[in-house]
C-alpha cells in the first residue's frame, strides 16, 4: 500500500531541512531523488534490496542507484514488479498528491525530481504543486520552474512490506 498523504506529511517536515537518518547529496549532484525517495518511503515503507536493480538505502555507500539517480529512479518505478513503490508515466493532468514529476531542463535528459504536495481538480502544470530539495521548496507551482519537459510518474501503490512499519 501507498499512503500518499504519509509521503507529503513527510515532505512538508523535511523540505527545507535535511533528515538526519539520511545522507544530504546537496554537494555532489543534487539531493531532489534523494528527498523524493524518502517521501515515497514513508508513504509505504518498504525498499527494494535487489541489487542492481531495487530501490534502497542503508548507507551513502550502500545504496541502490534508483534512491539518489533521476533516471534509476523513473525506471526503478516503471518497472518494479517487485517489492516497494511501483507506477506507471502518464500526462500530468493525472497527477495525484505523493506522485513523482521528473522535468528536463534541456529537452535530452531528465536531471530534477519533484514530489507533487497538491493537484487541482483538473490537475496542469498552473495548479500542480510539488516539494523538492536542491531547489529547496514545499507547495511550489510546477509552472514556477523553467522546464523543456516534465514526465509525471504516477504511482500505483507498493508491494511488500517490513517489520518497522
Amino acid at each position: 500500500m501507498y499512503d500518499r498523504e504519509k509521503a507529503v506529511q513527510y515532505a512538508e517536515k523535511w523540505a527545507y531541512e535535511r533528515n538526519p537518518a539520511f545522507y544530504a547529496f546537496d554537494d555532489i549532484g543534487g539531493d531532489c531523488t534523494n528527498f523524493v525517495s524518502q517521501c515515497m518511503y514513508a508513504g509505504c515503507g518498504v525498499m527494494n534490496y535487489t541489487p542492481d536493480f531495487g530501490w534502497y538505502y542503508i548507507s551513502p555507500d550502500d545504496r541502490s542507484a534508483a534512491w539518489t539517480g533521476v533516471e534509476y529512479l523513473y525506471n526503478f518505478l516503471v518497472s518494479n514488479e517487485g517489492n516497494g513503490p511501483y507506477g506507471e508515466e502518464l500526462p500530468l493532468n493525472f497527477a495525484e498528491i505523493g506522485d513523482v514529476i521528473q522535468l528536463s531542463f534541456d529537452g535530452e535528459r531528465f536531471s530534477h525530481t519533484l514530489i507533487v504536495t497538491s493537484a487541482g481538480m483538473f490537475p496542469s502544470a498552473e495548479n500542480i504543486l510539488i516539494a523538492s530539495h536542491s531547489y529547496d521548496s514545499f507547495d511550489r507551482p510546477l509552472s514556477s520552474y523553467y522546464f523543456m519537459e516534465a514526465r509525471l510518474i504516477h504511482i500505483l501503490g507498493a508491494r511488500g512490506s517490513e517489520e518497522n512499519l
